[in-house]
């Protein structure tokens, strides 16, 4: 393939730099590296970076290809090569050598096509996938900048490159690492726009226009996610607010999902490199191309911009709508009403819940029914969960609609998993139970099921319980996980499961003490048989815990019962006296069983140390829950 415009072989004398060059040229920049990989075999769960190091041949292929094409940039194989990207794959601890060499295949590809002039880009990701960067301290996202900034720089390259940012507030972060390291390597900043113009952080046009406009980057622009048409949007509202160079990298087009590989087959280069013309008619001096794009793209690029020049300069825009910030707007959330349960707790009133699992199978009258039952027999709350057995049943969600509109005077918990969702579904999932009149979440991670029917099953875990219980706070002041505004703020009661048994005490209490800093408004424990475990891990919270604590409750039928609980359960702790209470009892065990129930709760309640139980749906029935009730609540 050959150059679309002749390039002299021999480097011009001086050089000129990066920001002389977007103000005389406009320059073409390379396609897609990750698209021309995954399309020569390489597996989609493979880090591409570390291909520097395993297969610099393939990359150096790569670079060629598109230096051919008439690329004047070519961008490292490095993005995503930050250490916590790299965590994924085991490969934390070699980011310094994947960046260098990633700057070295790309001049190795540029000395063998004998291009001279040619510049090589750093490629730099956000530091973590879209929606995490904004949870990590500002110091530890400096630290990871850093690292991999500062090893670029040192491999050698002609400008860094930051790429498909989707939080202001990280690439502002981003550019104050590179300039504390160096001005002497020109910055460009592109961030990734979706279909309403924004950013995933909610970010305007308008806001990374002012917000850069004095950090001293030779460039911005936008990149990935939208395909030609979309871009040029953006790029039409970038140009209003910013005299700066643009830059325009958009997608070959909408992907489809075709043998697990997301293709770009309807991408028609001519069409792209009409988009392109017109970007450099907006005042864009560097244009390329992100996913789905190839040497095919850029060759069609670099032809149809060979005669163009940077556009004149633009008339500006001089009244702001916004206030320019790096911080995402947020609704402040509504009036908090009375709700029954955490006003009961209050109160000093016992909230008794009991658990009702969802059914096997598609009835679900009989689970209806024993809501029912339940609250004639003194329950404020079901607490909704997944079937116990690993079986096909009916969505704890949709259960929990059906008994919110069908038994009165009853308060609904719908316990949410994050093992078997992505995040959008789950946020979905959340906003629709949300306005069907369900208030309580009881957030859990879970775990796909080892046996049953689907032994097989795969989990997803985007975000942990942790995450869930800030995806719903998020939905409380307005907001997405990712920031962006979803209107009128929602009212959900969040709680949180603490372990008083759990192996790494330690840990639990960090976690615990996270899930209250994060908005969970209540505490629940699985099934405690240890006061004096439960008491430490509430003295050990700091700040002390200042929300309902729901205790636990499973009666325990014999001997055999708990020792299955305390040796073959994970996390689960019967204290040797209550072993010895049960094997003196002998035939009168389930008796035994239900007064150390009852004796737990009441010690409990005399201590204040908990607000309320959880009936487990584990003791057999909903007869034997009814029957148990006024004894526990006595």
């Amino acid at each position: 393939m050959r150059s679309a415009r002749p390039r002299s072989s021999s480097a011009p004398s001086p050089r000129p730099g990066l920001a002389e060059r977007l103000a005389s040229e406009v320059l073409v920049c390379d396609g897609a590296m990750g698209t021309m990989l995954h399309a020569g075999g390489v597996s989609l769960d493979r880090s591409l970076p570390e291909l520097n190091v395993s297969h610099p041949p393939r990359v150096r292929s790569i670079h060629r290809a598109y230096i051919a094409a008439g690329a004047d940039v070519i961008e490292t194989n490095t993005f995503g090569a930050s250490r916590l990207r790299l965590a994924r794959f085991g490969l934390s601890a070699r980011v310094v050598e994947l960046n260098r060499a990633g700057v070295r295949v790309a001049r190795e590809a540029q000395e063998q096509a004998g291009v001279p002039s040619l510049l090589v880009a750093g490629s730099i990701s956000p530091a973590t996938p879209a929606g995490l960067g904004q949870r990590l301290a500002v110091r530890e996202l400096r630290d990871v900048l850093r690292e991999q900034i500062e090893a670029l720089c040192e491999g050698g390259v002609d400008l860094l490159l930051f790429e498909t940012f989707g939080s202001l507030a990280e690439l502002v972060e981003a550019i104050g690492v590179a300039r504390s390291l160096t001005v002497a390597v020109p910055v460009v900043a592109q961030m990734t726009f979706v279909e309403d113009g924004r950013t995933l952080g909610g970010d305007s046009p308008e806001q990374l226009a002012t917000t850069l406009a004095d950090l001293g980057v030779a460039a911005l622009g936008a990149n990935c996610t939208l395909g030609p048409q979309g871009l040029l949007e953006v790029l039409g509202e970038l140009a209003r607010w910013t005299s700066l160079p643009l830059a325009a990298q958009p997608n070959a087009g909408p992907p489809t999902l075709s043998d697990g590989r997301f293709q770009y087959t309807s991408s028609d280069p001519a069409y792209f490199a009409r988009h392109a013309r017109r970007f450099v008619e907006l005042g864009a001096t560097l244009v390329g191309g992100c996913c789905g794009t190839t040497p095919t793209h850029i060759q069609a690029v670099a032809a149809a911009v060979a005669e163009m020049r940077p556009a004149a300069p633009r008339r500006l825009s001089t009244a702001s709508s916004v206030i320019v910030s790096a911080s995402r707007p947020r609704h402040a959330p509504e009036a908090e009403t009375g709700n029954p349960l955490l006003e009961r707790a209050a109160s000093g009133e016992l909230v008794v819940t009991c658990e009702l699992p969802a059914p096997v199978g598609a009835e679900a009258e009989q689970a209806v029914a024993d809501a029912a039952e339940l609250k004639d027999s003194g329950c404020h709350a079901v607490i909704v969960g997944p079937v116990g057995s690993t079986r096909a049943h009916v969505s704890p969600a949709s259960l929990a609609l059906l008994v919110q509109q069908r038994v009165a005077g009853i308060e609904v918990i719908l316990t949410a998993t994050t093992w078997e969702k992505s995040l959008m579904v789950l946020q979905a999932d959340l906003l629709g139970t949300y306005a069907f009149g369900i208030r309580h979440v009881l957030c859990r991670t879970g775990t796909p099921p080892p046996h049953g029917d689907y032994p097989n099953a795969a989990g997803v875990w985007e975000v942990d319980s942790l995450g869930l219980i800030e995806v719903l706070h998020g939905l409380n002041e307005g907001r997405d996980y990712n920031g962006i505004p979803v209107g009128r703020p929602t009212r959900f009661v969040i709680g949180a499961r603490v372990n008083p048994s759990a192996n790494d005490f330690t840990h639990e209490v960090e976690g615990a003490r996270r899930k209250l800093a994060n908005g969970a408004d209540f505490l629940v424990t699985p099934p405690a048989y240890d006061l004096e475990a439960l008491e430490r891990l509430l003295d050990a919270i700091d700040p002390p815990a200042q929300v309902p604590l729901l205790l636990g409750v499973m009666p325990l039928r014999d001997v055999r019962h708990a020792e299955y609980l305390q040796h073959e359960v994970p996390e689960m702790n019967v204290p040797d006296h209550v072993l010895e209470r049960l094997w003196q009892a002998g035939e009168a065990a389930p008796v035994v069983g239900d007064d150390i129930a009852c004796e737990l709760v009441r010690a409990a309640r005399d201590r204040r140390r908990v607000q309320g139980l959880v009936l487990s749906s584990a003791i057999g029935s909903v007869a034997e829950m009814t029957r148990l009730l006024p004894r526990l609540t006595d």
